[in-house]
């Protein structure tokens, strides 16, 4: 699914213009983005925990790419904010 059919879905589920809905889903991707980022997890009910990895990039906590393997958990910080 792409970003413009995400914010017409949720446009269309909570009843407000898409453009709104695009700004709430930009909103909610950039502080993802941001935690993940600077080394902390970020989670969405229903959708998973997004996890910071070695390089610049991050996974899903059950979507790991194929040959990765998790010897030990990632120490998780907890953000005040």
């Amino acid at each position: 699914m792409q970003k413009a059919q995400l914010a017409k879905r949720l446009a269309r589920e909570s009843g407000i213009s898409t453009v709104a809905a695009a700004d709430q889903l930009d909103s909610i991707l950039t502080a993802i983005l941001r935690r993940v980022r600077r080394g902390y997890s970020a989670s969405l009910p229903g959708l998973g925990t997004f996890l910071p990895g070695p390089k610049p990039e991050f996974y899903f906590e059950q979507g790991l790419p194929l040959g990765a393997r998790r010897i030990k958990p990632p120490k998780i910080r907890k953000a005040s904010a």
